[in-house]
């Protein structure tokens, strides 16, 4: 059975240990370990990656009473090697892990809520719990946190008896028959949990909460702790920069900006609809009758304003009515007709057209690959 260095020690990032164990699969190699300072993954969290000797370690997982390291290397049995983990990966998780349980502790505290579902992002962690909270509560419940982070409370973890366990309030999603290994932050929270954790919960920094959502009759959070949340904030931070100075607003005042800008944008649109439709009602009084086909080229219009002009000029053809949208190479049409089975001749306009579309009886629509002269020449001296 392999001694589980993370379960006394979670910041120890470099030992030595004997390799009892190697034993090639599919290219890789299982180490096995007389003791190892590699987190397995369990409760939420992933197992840690490093290194054995000079094999590069890129999973680890636990069989029977031993964790088995996946390497990409052998390792000699019966040596004694020195072995590291990834700390800042590990660390990162532990911030976010141990923010965790300051999070659901406050909420089973507050409100009673289980939490119900747990996982662990690469740089992120959701949190469901099974009731809803208001933004005032999420807000609470944020600011509470990081009070206990800044109180650089002790986090505790020590292995119960079931005996023991009857007599001790803790939160679990499982029922244990054997010792239990709880992690205790004082006033704050008491779980079972497995996985390895700050030693103090200043080492957490800062717990931010990105978001809250209903999800399935309950909460969904989403939050970021630590060197993560840092590197969110900072990510933020070059973003609004960038929208200041497209805006030249000053950072905190970007959102008013933004909203200067969307109503301009929107007035701005409301009269060039306007225009539109008075250059729609225009065309649409300048079509001539025709016993053969129309074709019309309007190089900006939208294939709304399209649709109408082509309905019109339905009326006005013998044949049919194809307009064209955007410039050579890259047209959207609409055709439409009257007196012509536009379903039945698909293929050969599109065939004619380089185009790729379809639709019913009366119209098509897609787009055209053509180039104007082709298309005029098609639709104008032949019958479709």
């Amino acid at each position: 059975m392999t001694e589980r260095l993370y379960d006394v020690n979670s910041h120890m990032r470099d030992f030595t240990a004997k390799v009892l164990s190697c034993a090639g699969m599919n290219g890789k190699y299982e180490l096995v370990l007389d003791k190892t300072a590699f987190f397995p993954g369990g409760g939420g969290q992933a197992p840690d990656s490093g290194k054995i000797g000079g094999a590069r370690i890129t999973d680890v997982f636990e069989r029977g009473g031993d964790v088995v390291h996946i390497a990409d290397a052998a390792v000699p049995e019966g040596q004694e090697v020195s072995c590291g983990i990834d700390w800042e990966t590990r660390f990162r998780r532990m911030q976010n892990h141990s923010g965790e349980h300051i999070v659901s502790g406050i909420v089973h505290r507050l409100f009673g809520y289980d939490n119900v579902g747990f996982h662990m992002g690469d740089h992120t962690v959701t949190l469901d719990f099974s009731g809803e909270l208001s933004p005032d509560d999420v807000q609470r419940i944020e600011t509470l946190a990081n009070l206990a982070v800044y109180q650089n409370l002790p986090v505790t973890t020590a292995f119960h008896t079931p005996d023991e366990l009857s007599s001790l309030s803790y939160r679990s999603k499982l029922e244990f028959t054997g010792a239990v290994r709880l992690v205790t932050i004082p006033g704050v929270d008491c779980c079972a949990c497995c996985a390895p954790h700050v030693e103090y919960t200043g080492e957490i920094g800062i717990i931010k909460i990105l978001d809250a959502q209903r999800h399935r009759g309950g909460m969904r959070l989403t939050a970021a702790c630590g060197l993560d949340a840092l590197d969110d904030y900072n990510l933020r931070c070059e973003n609004i920069s960038a929208i200041s100075e497209a805006l030249s607003a000053k950072q905190l005042e970007t959102a008013a900006a933004v909203r200067r800008v969307l109503a301009a944008l929107e007035a701005a649109n409301r009269r060039a609809d306007h225009a539109w439709q008075r250059l729609l009602a225009y065309r649409i009084k300048m079509l001539q009758p025709s016993e053969g086909n129309l074709c019309i080229f309007e190089p900006e219009m939208d294939l709304v304003c399209l649709r109408e002009l082509v309905n019109a000029g339905m009326k006005q053809a013998g044949g049919v009515c194809a307009a064209f949208t955007g410039e050579d190479g890259d047209y959207h049409y609409i055709i439409g007709s009257e007196s012509v089975d536009l379903q039945a001749r698909t293929g050969r306009i599109n065939a004619a057209i380089k185009g790729r579309g379809g639709g019913s009886k009366s119209m098509i629509q897609g787009v055209s690959r053509a180039g104007k002269q082709q298309i005029e020449t098609f639709f104008l001296n032949e019958t479709v």
